[in-house]
């Protein structure tokens, strides 16, 4: 079984990271996991020198991914650690199904259902647009 867990530095996805520790019992065999977090892309303003924007995008991408690294690395689970660039419910569900996922965990945060109606969420998007299946953790 193949997992991607998505994360944004957010409580919300730190849970989903504890919740697949968790469950890693569950399956037959120890799941692959491939964990990720997106970077929504930043105007091109000015003519950047060659290679800035995208060691930006990796720095700032490990940063967040780096809790989430610890916390798996402390329960020995081994995952694929990815910073993408994008719109960040379409890359998720990009990502799962070009690394053929199985299953997406994905943090939710709490929104009232009024404040989902009006403004959605991510994790929203993700359970809409995505093939793959889409475990929602509050």
């Amino acid at each position: 079984m193949k997992i991607l867990v998505a994360v944004d530095g957010s409580k919300p996805s730190l849970k989903a990271v504890q919740l697949l520790i968790h469950h890693c019992d569950w399956y037959r065999e120890f799941p692959q996991v491939e964990l990720v977090t997106v970077h929504l892309p930043v105007p091109r303003v000015a003519k950047l020198p060659k290679g800035q924007l995208e060691r930006y995008y990796v720095e700032e991408g490990q940063a967040v991914l780096a809790p989430a690294k610890r916390k798996l690395d402390a329960a020995g689970v081994r995952y694929t650690a990815h910073v993408l660039v994008g719109p960040v419910a379409e890359a998720i569900v990009k990502h799962a199904k070009d690394k053929r996922c199985d299953l997406i965990y994905i943090g939710t945060r709490g929104m009232s259902e009024l404040g989902k109606a009006l403004v959605g969420s991510t994790a929203t998007k993700v359970l809409h647009i995505s093939d793959v299946p889409v475990l929602l953790v509050k």
